[in-house]
């Protein structure tokens, strides 16, 4: 099965016409924002059924029986017709039945969007918001959305949201849950200028805040030299042009005689797998980033391969809990076929990656969960994790909130950079 992929995320320049396979996307989190960048490429128009002649269509006898099968549908429509106490929306209707029956799946990275969410995902991904500029991992076991980012310059970091705080409640009664973030988002949304309350949870206490919307930049990754020609690069999403950008710094850090590289990968929840298949090619030579295997247990092997013409420098890559989907695949091929040593605590444990469709002819969408992955050398990841190489947490109350290369307060930096001096001594 031939997926046409952009890796970016949930997420995340990635306009760009889907397959009709779709596309394939590991991210696990959403953005709080909004924006008015150029929405997907338009659905392929469906033309008319076969034997269509004024108002008769014929159908086979398989697509009866299939219309019968959902005849259930229409009835409850029927009966909502003809007693509800107010007018019916079966436009409302259509897109929750075709919620209800993704929910049916009991997979929470298989849902329905609806054509302006399908707009906005896309819209997402281009990194430029009307929004507060968050980044919000979502634990679909505990139910929590915890905020893993906070935009430089964004309305949220002037209004003083912090990394670690609890999404608890957007407006006066959303309750933020795993399964409603992506209602949350949305009433995030809006025109710039206009405010929305926003209710964290810090330290046990409620903390409400009034933040004005105005549009946010993100940039994915940023990168430095530190001591000891010890080349940095964070990358925060995979999303955008973060493929493009990192090569970019890469590239910048080499031509500076750097002697080994530093991917810092913590809070990073993933994105399109095509983009950590780019990355990854730069420090490997042919080969397979991950393989996937299929319900029916069948492997395929070829679709994400990388070429020859590595750079050939010592990698050291920093990840932790929130790590997850693309991150793991891109340090899981790192570690298996480029000698990368992982240091910080291990990774979430998303190892299954989802297909984005098409559906209908109004421009609506659903993602879905197609397969598992595995690491090069056939190592899982799903609920499990990537275990690092050399264990680092953080000291008991720290959530993390270091400025970009804190190395006199980041202790898990402190030790990526001990790991590195060791490699290249």
């Amino acid at each position: 099965m031939k997926h046409r992929v952009l890796l970016a995320l949930l997420l995340c320049g990635i306009l760009a016409v889907l397959s009709s396979c779709g596309m394939l996307y590991t991210g696990m989190n959403s953005l709080l924002s909004g924006g008015t960048a150029a929405g997907p490429a338009q659905a392929p128009a469906q033309a008319a059924p076969a034997g269509q002649t004024g108002d008769t269509v014929t159908i086979s006898r398989q697509e009866y029986e299939r219309l019968m099968e959902y005849s259930e549908l229409f009835d409850i429509m029927d009966i909502a017709d003809e007693v509800f106490y107010r007018e019916t929306d079966h436009t409302a209707m259509l897109e929750n039945a075709a919620r209800g029956m993704l929910v049916g799946l009991e997979d929470p990275y298989t849902f329905y969007y609806n054509p302006e969410e399908f707009a906005d995902m896309w819209e997402d991904d281009e990194g430029n918001y009307v929004g507060i500029g968050v980044l919000i991992s979502a634990n679909y076991e505990t139910q929590e959305c915890t905020i893993v980012r906070v935009f430089d310059d964004s309305p949220a970091k002037e209004a003083g949201v912090r990394k670690g705080d609890i999404l608890y409640r957007v407006g006066e009664d959303l309750y933020v849950n795993a399964d409603n973030l992506n209602e949350a988002v949305s009433i995030m949304r809006g025109e710039s200028g206009t405010s929305v309350d926003v209710t964290l949870i810090r330290d046990g206490e409620e903390i409400t805040l009034n933040i004005l919307r105005r549009e946010v930049n993100v940039n994915q990754v940023e990168s430095t030299m530190l001591d000891q020609q010890i080349g940095y690069i964070q990358l925060y999403q995979f999303a955008g042009h973060c493929d493009q950008e990192f090569e970019s710094a890469l590239n910048r850090l080499v031509s500076q005689d750097a002697k080994g590289i530093i991917v810092d990968l913590r809070d990073n929840p993933g994105g399109w797998v095509d983009q950590a298949c780019r990355i990854a090619d730069l420090f490997m030579d042919e080969g397979e980033l991950c393989y996937l295997v299929y319900r029916d247990g069948s492997e395929d092997h070829s679709e994400y391969l990388t070429k020859n013409g590595k750079t050939d420098i010592p990698l050291v890559i920093l990840q932790n809990e929130y790590s997850a989907s693309s991150s793991e695949i891109l340090s899981g091929a790192l570690r298996d076929r480029a000698n990368a040593e992982i240091v910080g605590t291990t990774s979430f444990g998303k190892g299954i990656v989802q297909g984005v469709y098409w559906v209908g002819s109004r421009g609506a969408g659903m993602q879905v969960t197609i397969a598992s992955y595995r690491t090069p050398d056939g190592h899982e990841v799903h609920e499990v994790g990537i275990e690092p190489d050399v264990v680092c947490e953080l000291p008991e109350g720290e959530v993390g909130d270091f400025q970009f290369a804190d190395v006199e307060n980041d202790p898990q930096l402190k030790k990526a950079i001990e790991v590195m001096t060791e490699k290249i001594r």
